[in-house]
């Protein structure tokens, strides 16, 4: 029982990384229909960001903030200076982003080299989160925080959607960008702000990951197909289809480790199969 409560919170706390870097992912591409391939990039330089910021202002909360404020700047560029440029051009935009990922990767390897780093933890969270259960005593209280953390960043995300001139505006590009268009909303605006939050949250991301995990070259691709597969299982464009494919394939995941190693990383790419066959929407997408 100790062992599955175990599985089942670094299953979820797992989840809550996925689902921050999935939702900016799903939200980039529910507005502009594009598969932003370097969006594991974006990931990978705001944990480097952040290492980077913590050792300038010794401060964590800081470091999430430059990494927050770097990668949406450079979210922004790439939008203004790239994808504006390839409006309706799915495949040409695909292959780009792919042959940024790989560009940022090598320029990330040249610059912070192919050692493993790992973000501290602020203090104040740093060492065991004491449950006072006797089947599981203690838990590391960073990784609550990161379930904490991503659970602020569903409800602020939700607020912005929902509660904001600007959110209003994502949500009508979602259901009918051409008549966003026609509303005479200026859209190119909207898509840098869609791309600059986008990229923004797989910034934090990186910062979240490098701390309960580490940054190293890699990441990048393994972060992006497991958004890549989070997105695809909750739905394409639906920040809620996001939180629960990212628990479905957190879960999943951690499971899978623990209980049968040899074949863990099946189970997810089985739930993609599946979720393909019947529903090819996704759990929360909309057919088009």
């Amino acid at each position: 029982m100790t062992q599955f409560l175990a599985v089942t919170l670094n299953g979820l706390t797992l989840a809550a990384l996925y689902f921050i870097v999935a939702s900016g992912f799903t939200l980039v591409f529910g507005l502009m229909r594009n598969i932003n391939l370097a969006h594991g990039s974006l990931y990978l330089l705001g944990g480097y960001v952040g290492f980077e910021a913590l050792k300038v202002f010794d401060n964590w909360f800081f470091a999430v903030a430059a990494a927050f404020i770097t990668i949406a700047l450079l979210g922004a560029l790439l939008q203004l200076l790239v994808f504006r440029h390839l409006d309706g051009q799915e495949l040409r935009q695909t292959l780009i982003t792919l042959a940024l990922s790989i560009i940022f990767a090598d320029l990330m390897l040249w610059y912070w080299g192919g050692q493993t780093y790992q973000i501290s933890a602020p203090e104040m969270f740093q060492g065991p989160f004491r449950t006072g259960l006797d089947i599981l005593p203690a838990y590391p209280a960073m990784r609550l925080i990161n379930v904490v953390i991503a659970l602020g960043i569903g409800i602020g995300l939700w607020l912005f959607l929902t509660r904001t001139r600007i959110g209003m505006m994502i949500r009508a590009g979602v259901d009918d960008r051409g008549m966003l268009q026609a509303s005479g909303v200026n859209v190119h605006l909207v898509f840098a702000v869609t791309f600059a939050v986008g990229a923004g949250l797989a910034g934090i991301a990186g910062v979240l990951g490098g701390t309960v995990q580490s940054i190293s070259p890699g990441e990048d691709i393994r972060i992006l197909l497991a958004s890549l597969v989070v997105v695809i299982v909750g739905g394409m464009g639906s920040v809620v289809g996001s939180a629960v494919g990212a628990v479905v394939i957190g879960l999943a995941e951690q499971y899978g480790l623990a209980y049968t190693p040899t074949y863990g990383a099946l189970y997810t790419f089985i739930i993609l199969i599946v979720v393909l066959a019947v529903r090819p929407q996704g759990l929360f997408g909309k057919e088009v």
